[in-house]
This record gives structure tokens, C-alpha cells and sequence, in this order.
């Protein structure tokens, strides 16, 4: 070995005690968890329900930072362009590493590149919900008034390319129903006008509209998943209630900058399944209809790699300005 070779290995292996002894050690200061999603979002709700229970766990604060806007792209791109040190997480929904990235004119990241993957978090259903002046009471009901009324009825959605439109989009597709798509600027706006019957349909998660579904405000039709929600244990799934093989669902989880080192990403991920193994946190996530997940940084990088596919061919034009999710 020569020289040369002797100092770069010596360096090498320096470098190597230096990154397990910061491991050992992390965190030592605050954790910014970014969140590409609004505050009182879907995302947020189930963002800070997780950063409570790790900053109890790691003795050290967890900071939620929301970064809404660009359909999700612009608190990912942040979370890719952090420092890769462990102090700067990102929480990642489906709409951010799948979706948008195959929708949007241009994304400013590689998503299989420039994130590290640390643990599945929950996957999520979607609830079909009326509003009450629309004369159906069932997803059979539903689908036999679209097709007597073919472009007649409103499907409101929280942005363009979000979870909702695209459920919505198979649910279409699948009865051979013409439903109106308008996108909202965020969940909350399309809830308010559906309960006010500007629009007459909304595919939204489970935690945004169950809360106005149990009120009697708007009328649950169907889940989107495999199998009944224990939020609302009562209402059926859209494939049970007249749409076979119908199943849309959602999932998220944390990723970090590419180049954390593995140490630290392991940290993260036994501190976030045990969060997840807790009697405490599963009843809160279930309670806004969030099942918990978990597993290894491997288990749910390919997961992201499994649903983003790179589209091939041209960019598709860009959405209208101010439908972008926030």
C-alpha cells in the first residue's frame, strides 16, 4: 500500500468513528421534521401525532415545519437540500413521491436519488362522501343518478393530482360515470363546499371528513381500501357497495437528504417502530382512520420504488395556477 493509499484509508476509518460516535450520541439538539402539507392538513395531523411521540422517546424536540405548496414539491425539494446530518427529516405522503412527481412540469429532485428512506409510517383510506341535498344514499345509488345525469354532478378534490382526484378518477373509470373534477386549494375548502352543496361529491382522507360524516354534515357512501375502516366501521368499502375490485389507498412515511449516515437512519427507525409499536399512538392514528405500518428503511424504500414510476415521453403541461394541493 502505498503512501497515498495509507492516508486515505487512515482517513477513512477516522471518518468512521467520528459518524458512530455522533450516532451514538444523536440527537443532541432539535430535529426539524418538514411537512409539504398546510397546517390542520391530513398530513400535519398525522406529522405531529408522530413527532410527539419520538421527541418523548429521543429526550429531544421534534420542530414541525410546514412547507405547503408547489403540489408537495416544495417541502420535499427543502428536505432533499438539507444538510444530511439526521437534524432535518422529511414526512413523505404518497402525493409527494409518486404523484406530483409524475404530474408536475418539473420536479426538483430525483426521488429515488436524493432521499434516504427511514420507516413506513401508516397506510391511509379515503372516504366517498355526498352532499346532503343529493338525492343517493349508496355508492349503487350513486353510480345509477351519474349515469341519468352524465356531467351534471361535481366531484371536488384538494388539488390536482392529489390522492382524492386520482381515487375519484378510478372511481369513474370504473363505473363509466361523467363526473365534473373541480380542485380545491386544500382539503378544507372542498369539505366546506361540499357541506354547503357547491359540490356534491369528495374523495378525502379519512382523518379530514370522518369528524363531518359522524356530525351528519355530509353522507358517507363508501372507503376506498380492501376492507371496512374501524373509524367507521358501518359504512361499507366502495368495492362492497357496488364497484368490485375498487381499492384506492394511501400511504406516508419519513425519508431524509441522501448521505445520512446509516447509523443515524437506524436510530430513526427503531425509535419510529417502537412509536408505532405503542399502545398510545396506534389508538390515536386509528382513531383518524391511519393504520399503522413500520418495518425496516428497506421495507419502505420499496415501497416508494414500487408506486414511482418515471413517466417516459413529454412533460405534461403544468397544472393552472392555485390548484396546486397545499
Amino acid at each position: 500500500m502505498t503512501r497515498i493509499e495509507s492516508t486515505l484509508a487512515a482517513i477513512a476509518a477516522a471518518a468512521l468513528v467520528i459518524c458512530n460516535t455522533a450516532a451514538a450520541d444523536y440527537p443532541v439538539r432539535p430535529i426539524r421534521m418538514i411537512v409539504p402539507q398546510a397546517p390542520g392538513s391530513a398530513s400535519d395531523t398525522v406529522a405531529r401525532l408522530v413527532a410527539s411521540a419520538l421527541a418523548q422517546q429521543l429526550k429531544q424536540q421534534i420542530v414541525v415545519d410546514n412547507r405547503p405548496g408547489g403540489a408537495l414539491l416544495i417541502g420535499m425539494e427543502m428536505t432533499a437540500r438539507a444538510t444530511p446530518d439526521g437534524y432535518t427529516i422529511g414526512y413523505a405522503p404518497v402525493g409527494a413521491l409518486a404523484i406530483s412527481p409524475n404530474l408536475a412540469s418539473h420536479v426538483p429532485f430525483d426521488v429515488l436519488k436524493d432521499f434516504q428512506a427511514v420507516a413506513h409510517i401508516a397506510n391511509n383510506q379515503m372516504l366517498l362522501a355526498a352532499t346532503l341535498s343529493l338525492p343517493v344514499k349508496s355508492v349503487r345509488e350513486l353510480i345509477d343518478y351519474a349515469k341519468r345525469n352524465p356531467g351534471k354532478l361535481s366531484n371536488a378534490s384538494s388539488g390536482n393530482g392529489t390522492p382524492g382526484q386520482v381515487g375519484f378518477e378510478l372511481f369513474k373509470l370504473m363505473t363509466g360515470t361523467r363526473i365534473v373534477h373541480v380542485p380545491y386549494k386544500g382539503g378544507a375548502a372542498a369539505t366546506t363546499d361540499l357541506i354547503s352543496g357547491q359540490v356534491e361529491l369528495l374523495m378525502e382522507s379519512l382523518n379530514s371528513i370522518t369528524p363531518h360524516a359522524k356530525a351528519g354534515r355530509v353522507r358517507a357512501l363508501g372507503v376506498s381500501g380492501a376492507r371496512r375502516s374501524p373509524a367507521l366501521p358501518d359504512v361499507p368499502t366502495i368495492a362492497e357497495a357496488g364497484v368490485p375490485g375498487y381499492e384506492a389507498t394511501t400511504w406516508n412515511g419519513i425519508v431524509a437528504p441522501a448521505g445520512v449516515p446509516k447509523a443515524i437512519v437506524a436510530r430513526l427507525n427503531a425509535e419510529i417502530n417502537k412509536a408505532l409499536a405503542s399502545p398510545a399512538l396506534r389508538d390515536k392514528l386509528a382513531a383518524i382512520g391511519a393504520e399503522p405500518a413500520g418495518g425496516t428503511p428497506g421495507h419502505f424504500a420499496e415501497l416508494i420504488r414500487s408506486e414511482y414510476r418515471p413517466r417516459s415521453g413529454p412533460s405534461p403541461p403544468a397544472a393552472r395556477p392555485g390548484t396546486s394541493p397545499n
